[in-house]
């Protein structure tokens, strides 16, 4: 008896394509963001009228052991946290608290002026504060009628 659905040479295929989304769904594009040397440092950055504003959650990391640095458009922060904790006489069961160095590097929107930036810690939270030059801030200019 003959089957009456035409032979298609894609429906062997199908499973293959499936697999390769699921691949590239699930291995190759990262949940959270990562920084260069593996550690999650998710930062939020945003523009006032007159600053670039950068926050980068950093728990465990002492103000001292950040290096925050300026190069054209280019701001990269770097920096590690250190495990000074040892278990003697002991074992873990579970050890998830992230060790070592990070860095981040993030494009400016604007021109700053780096010789006025400031920067700080509070609560595991480095906020960097980049005034705008004058040339990036905006001019509102005035139409008159005549």
């Amino acid at each position: 008896m003959s089957s009456l659905i035409p032979w298609d040479p894609f429906t062997a295929v199908e499973p293959l394509t499936s697999a390769m989304d699921r691949l590239f769904r699930d291995s190759l594009v990262p949940t959270r963001r990562r920084g260069l040397f593996g550690l999650d440092t998710a930062m939020d950055m945003y523009e006032t009228d007159d600053a670039v504003v950068v926050k980068l959650s950093v728990p465990g990391v002492k103000p001292e052991d950040v290096q925050v640095s300026v190069v054209g458009d280019t701001l990269t922060i770097r920096g590690e946290v250190k495990s000074e904790e040892k278990v003697e006489n002991g074992r873990y069961f579970v050890r998830e608290m992230a060790r070592g160095q990070f860095a981040r590097s993030v494009t400016l929107p604007a021109q700053v002026e780096t010789d006025k930036a400031k920067a700080e810690f509070e609560h595991g939270v480095l906020t960097i504060e980049l005034p705008k030059a004058a040339e990036a801030k905006a001019k509102v200019i005035k139409v008159k009628s005549k």
